[in-house]
C-alpha cells in the first residue's frame, strides 16, 4: 500500500542531531511519507543477517488508541521482575532516541548513528523508507544487546506494518480499535481491525482489549483461522476498579492490582491489556511483579507539566498534556474532564491536519470552560487555526500558540483552574521542548 509519495518525512525537528543526519540521506532514496510494504525491509534484513530471527521474546502490540500506554505497562510490569526489557516505540517527542530503550535504558545517540550506518551501508542505496531503517536498526541493536524480553510497538496498522517481519512473537496484543488512518487502512472500524489483526500469527496468542462488535468479529476470526489462542478484555478477562487499585480476573485466577500510575480512566482497561499479555506469555513472573504498575511512566499520557510553561501559571493552577488526537480520544478526554470538575477546566488544542478535529473536539468542548486553538511554528503538519476553530462549531478561539494561550488565561486571573494542552502527539513533542522536558 503506497500513500503520498514524493511527500518528504518531516527531519527538522522530528529528526534532529547526529542520528537525523544519517536519515535525511536516507530519506533521498525513498521520499515516501509512509509506504506500507514488507518486501524493502525483508530485503534489508537478510543482508543484515536477518537480526529480527535472533531476539528475546517479543510482544507485540498493534491497535489504534493506547499502545504506547500499554507497551509502557508491559515494560514496567517485566521490570519490576527483574527482567531486561528492549522496547521499540514510536513516534518520539522531542528526540528520536527516545524510540528504543536496550535492556531498559534509552539508546546512547553514538550507538544508533552507529546502528543506522551500518543499516546505510548494507543497504547500499536500495530504496527505502525512514521508518523501515529506523526498524532495521532497532532490530540489529535487540539482536546485539542482551534481554529477555522485547516490546514491540507497531507503527501503523499491522499487517503490512515494517515490524511485521518479527516471525513468532511471544504474544500479539491488539489494543482498542477505531476510525484513524483512513487514508492508509481502510474507512471503517471493521477494515482497519483486519489491518490490525495481521499481527496475529499461527499458534501464537493473542490478547484483545474490548472492542467494538464488529472489530472484535473479524479479530476472532483472524485469530481462528490462524489456530490463536484469544483472550478479550470484557469477555475472557475482567477487572473492577477500586479506590485501591484493580481487581483482575482471568481463567488463570485472580490479582489484586494497585492504581495505575498512568492516570485516567481509560488506563484500567489498558493496564489490563498488559497484564494479560505478559500472563499468556510463557515468562516465568511471579504474582508480585503486577505491583510495576504503580511505577508506569509514559510522556504526553495526561502527564502533569512542571517546567518552564507550567511556571508560567498562578500558584494553584495545574497543566496537563496529552497527545490523544482522534474521536475515540476525544470521548476519554471527555471523561476525563467529568472527573475534573472541582475546578474549570481550559483546553488548548492544537490538531494535525488530516485528522478528524470535530469527531475530536466535540466531547472535549462540550465540557470545558474555554477552548483555544493553537498552531505551533515547529509543529508538524498542523492544523491552521482557522480550521481548528471552525471544527470547534466556534466555540474556540485563537492561540494562536500556547504561549499566547497561557498568557491570555493568567492575565484573565480566577480561581485555581486546570489546563489541558492536547490534540496532536506532535504538538505535544514541541510542548515538552518548550518545558524543558528530557527523556530518561
Amino acid at each position: 500500500m503506497t500513500v503520498e509519495r514524493g511527500t518528504p518525512v518531516r527531519l527538522s525537528g522530528e529528526y534532529q542531531g547526529r542520528p537525523g543526519a544519517v536519515l535525511a540521506r536516507l530519506q533521498e532514496l525513498y521520499p515516501a511519507l509512509i509506504d506500507l510494504s514488507l518486501g524493502r525491509l525483508e530485503a534489508l534484513l537478510a543482508k543484515l543477517g536477518n537480526p529480527e530471527r535472533h531476539l528475546p521474546p517479543v510482544i507485540h502490540v498493534a491497535g489504534t488508541n493506547g499502545k504506547g500506554s500499554t507497551c509502557a505497562n508491559l515494560r514496567a510490569i517485566a521490570e519490576a521482575g527483574g527482567l531486561r526489557v528492549h522496547v521499540m516505540s514510536s513516534p518520539h517527542l522531542v528526540s528520536v532516541t527516545e524510540r528504543f530503550r536496550l535492556a531498559g535504558r534509552l539508546v546512547d545517540e553514538d550507538v544508533l548513528v552507529a546502528a543506522l550506518e551500518k543499516v546505510e551501508q548494507v543497504n547500499a542505496g536500495a530504496p527505502i523508507t525512514v521508518f523501515e531503517v529506523l526498524t532495521a536498526a532497532g532490530f540489529l541493536l535487540f539482536s546485539q544487546v542482551p534481554a529477555d524480553l522485547v516490546v514491540l510497538e507497531v507503527g501503523l496498522g499491522g499487517r503490512l506494518d515494517a515490524t511485521n517481519v518479527v516471525p513468532k512473537p511471544a504474544v500479539c496484543v491488539i489494543t482498542p480499535v477505531s476510525l484513524d488512518h483512513e487514508a492508509f487502512l481502510g474507512s471503517t472500524v471493521a477494515a482497519i481491525a483486519g489491518e490490525k489483526a495481521g499481527i496475529i500469527k499461527e499458534g501464537v496468542p493473542v490478547v484483545s482489549a474490548a472492542q467494538a462488535p464488529e472489530a472484535l468479529d473479524v479479530i476472532r476470526r483472524r485469530a481462528a483461522e490462524l489456530n490463536a489462542p484469544l483472550r478479550v478484555i470484557g469477555k475472557d478477562i475482567v477487572f473492577a476498579e477500586s479506590a485501591d487499585g484493580l481487581e483482575y480476573r482471568d481463567v488463570d485466577g485472580v490479582l489484586s492490582l494497585p492504581v495505575p500510575a498512568l492516570k485516567g480512566q481509560h488506563q484500567a482497561g489498558n493496564a489490563a491489556l498488559a497484564v494479560a499479555a505478559l500472563r499468556v506469555s510463557g515468562l516465568a513472573l511471579p504474582v508480585s511483579v503486577y505491583q510495576g504498575l504503580s511505577k508506569t511512566f509514559w510522556p504526553a499520557r495526561l502527564q502533569k507539566l512542571d517546567g518552564m510553561l507550567a511556571q508560567m501559571l498562578p500558584a494553584g493552577w495545574e497543566l496537563y498534556l496529552d497527545g490523544g488526537h482522534n474521536p475515540d480520544a476525544g470521548q476519554v478526554l471527555g471523561m476525563v474532564l467529568d472527573g475534573w470538575k472541582d475546578r474549570p477546566v481550559h483546553v488548548i488544542a492544537g490538531v494535525k491536519q488530516t485528522k478528524d478535529a470535530s469527531g475530536f473536539l466535540k466531547p472535549i468542548v462540550e465540557r470545558a470552560a474555554s477552548v483555544q486553538a493553537v498552531a505551533e511554528p515547529g509543529q508538524h503538519l498542523a492544523m491552521p487555526v482557522e480550521e481548528i476553530i471552525a471544527a470547534s462549531g466556534g466555540r474556540a478561539i485563537a492561540g494562536p500558540t500556547v504561549r499566547d494561550a497561557l498568557e491570555r488565561l493568567v492575565a484573565g486571573g480566577g480561581a485555581p483552574a486546570r489546563v489541558l494542552i492536547c490534540g496532536s502527539l506532535y504538538l505535544a513533542g514541541v510542548v515538552l521542548a518548550e518545558d524543558g522536558w528530557v527523556a530518561r
